[in-house]
C-alpha cells in the first residue's frame, strides 16, 4: 500500500528520484499523467487501469467519459526507472503541475500524487480547514439511495 509523504528535487537534467518506498510498490516502469488541483498522478503500469475505472465500459458519445480520457490518457507519459530510482520529469508536466524545484510525493493507496511543494503547502492548508466539511459530504453521499 502507498502511504505517507515524501520530499523531492528536480535535479538541473530535470529528473526526480521516486521515493525508495513508492519505488519498492510501484516498481521501475511507470506512468505519469495530469491530476486533479494542479497535481501529477504516478502508478505503475500494471495498475493503469485502475484510475480508468469509471469511464471503461461507459458510452462513447458520453462527453464526461471522453473528457475524463484525455484528460488522464492524454496527459500521460511513460517513464522508465534508472537504477537510481530517477526519472525524467517530462516538461509538459512539469509545467502543468507548476513545479520548479522541490515536490512533494504523496501515497494515496494505490498510487502516488506529485506535487510541487509550495502548491501542496498551499493545498494542505485549504484541505485541514476544510475536512470537517468535506469528509460530512461523503457520509451524505453514503446514505444517498438507502431509503
Amino acid at each position: 500500500m502507498l502511504i505517507g509523504q515524501y520530499e523531492g528535487k528536480i535535479d538541473h537534467k530535470q529528473r526526480a528520484a521516486l521515493p525508495k518506498k513508492f519505488r519498492e510498490v510501484l516498481g521501475d516502469k511507470l506512468i505519469i499523467t495530469l491530476g486533479y488541483e494542479n497535481s501529477l498522478i504516478v502508478v505503475s503500469e500494471k495498475n493503469w487501469k485502475a484510475l480508468l475505472e469509471g469511464t471503461e465500459g461507459r458510452p462513447f458519445i458520453d462527453s464526461a467519459t471522453r473528457e475524463t480520457q484525455r484528460f488522464l490518457l492524454g496527459g500521460a507519459s511513460n517513464v522508465e526507472l534508472d537504477r537510481k530510482g530517477r526519472f525524467i520529469f517530462p516538461a509538459y508536466l512539469r509545467e502543468f503541475a507548476g513545479v520548479k524545484e522541490n515536490v512533494v510525493f504523496i501515497g494515496l493507496s494505490r498510487y502516488v500524487e506529485l506535487w510541487s511543494k509550495e502548491k501542496w503547502e498551499e493545498y494542505r492548508k485549504t484541505l485541514a480547514k476544510n475536512i470537517d466539511s468535506i469528509s460530512q459530504k461523503l457520509v451524505k453521499k453514503e446514505g444517498e439511495g438507502n431509503d
